[in-house]
């Protein structure tokens, strides 16, 4: 399982694996693939730079990425109380009213808590590149776009490659016009951000345009309903130089985000676990743009008469943060608030990286080898 993709980063294996957890990131990096780790999360540098201060030393030696959000458009860049003060009263009374409906317990005013996510805007994506590249990421990624055209120049500076999701082939060559290495073509199974393409459709024909477009210059990933070697034959078929997956890696065992005690399953592992393929919706709720989610409780409160219509982004992110504090400080499966794949009906396992990357590579060689012998 090996493509020029390989050579270009120092890795073994052409999977790209997406995570919030820089311990399944490291995993994966240490398992031949290379761990991207989702920085969204990291309000405050110094945290991002701590945490890729242990990338660094738990690697061992091996290459990672990072995955910003640079959204094209915001409604303002400000800080948390300028934006808190955009948000409507009827919006905050909603939130409300549903996690005393669903039984949510607000939260321990003992503890001490995150402000709401500010990594959906400009300066805080920026600064979060800034602090990347005084490491050694291999890749930069932006989960919504080309970067601006200085950022994709100074991640070049610094010999590092840029890599764009796109949802539709416009969205492709915009990232090829804009100096992007890696066009990451994410089909509509896709957790999180995704467009309305399917990945069996969508693959294909980013290729071609990529290819007529830049040639070998720029590479292209699959992305959107990748769980199993079988469907990274699929996806190198289809012309990808490699795999981009994320949901997978959600029930990995080194994922501890989210868990209440730190032991055993998550909330949302135990949610991932007991869900199928037809378990997850399509929606703004989470961010303000639309975005696939694990179906709970929580998503379907928001799709009922009566429900408002959610902000744009970064609103509604700033809107439910506390919301998704109280959901995951709840420990209750059934009300979770999750980015989440439709391949999310494959995930029924809770296994250790290294464990899982041997069974995608097995599972690789045997669709080949079967392929071979039609």
């Amino acid at each position: 399982m090996r493509t020029p993709l390989c050579e270009q980063l120092g890795i073994a294996r052409p999977v790209f694996g997406f995570t919030p957890s820089e311990h399944v990131a490291a995993a994966i990096s240490r398992a031949g693939g290379l761990g991207v780790l989702g920085c969204v999360r990291f309000n405050d540098p110094d945290e991002l730079e701590a945490t890729l201060a242990w990338m660094d030393e738990n690697t061992d030696g091996k290459p990672y990425g990072v995955d910003v959000v640079m959204p094209a458009k915001v409604p303002t860049e400000g800080g948390q109380t300028d934006l808190e003060s955009m948000i409507p009263p009827e919006h905050r009374a909603f939130v409300d009213r549903t996690l005393d409906d669903l039984g949510v317990p607000p939260l321990d005013t003992s503890d001490e808590h995150a402000a709401g996510v500010l990594g959906w805007l400009h300066s805080v994506a920026r600064a979060q590149v800034d602090v990347a590249l005084k490491h050694r990421p291999a890749l930069i990624a932006n989960a919504l776009g080309s970067p601006p055209a200085d950022i994709i120049a100074e991640a070049h500076g610094h010999g590092v490659p840029v890599a764009a999701l796109a949802g539709a082939v416009p969205h492709a060559l915009h990232h090829v016009e804009s100096g992007v290495d890696i066009v990451i073509a994410q089909g509509y199974e896709a957790g999180g951000h995704t467009g309305e393409i399917a990945s069996m459709v969508l693959v294909p024909e980013i290729v071609d345009a990529v290819q007529a477009a830049a040639g070998d210059r720029v590479s292209v990933l699959a992305a959107g309903g990748i769980g199993s070697g079988r469907q990274i034959a699929a996806a190198l078929a289809l012309g990808a130089s490699g795999v981009w997956m994320g949901s997978y890696w959600l029930t990995a065992a080194e994922y501890k985000l989210g868990s209440a005690s730190g032991e055993g399953p998550s909330t949302i592992q135990r949610a991932l676990l007991s869900a199928t393929s037809s378990d997850t919706v399509r929606s703004r709720i989470y961010s303000g743009k639309p975005a696939r989610l694990l179906k709970t409780k929580w998503t379907d409160a928001w799709s009922a008469p009566g429900a408002p219509d959610p902000l744009p982004m970064p609103l509604q992110n700033i809107l439910v943060s506390e919301a998704h504090q109280r959901i995951s400080a709840a420990d209750d499966p059934e009300v979770v608030a999750m980015p989440a794949g439709q391949i999310v009906g494959r995930m029924n396992t809770i296994r250790p990286v290294a464990e899982s990357m041997d069974q995608l590579v097995g599972e690789y060689e045997k669709a080949v080898a079967r392929l071979a012998s039609l």
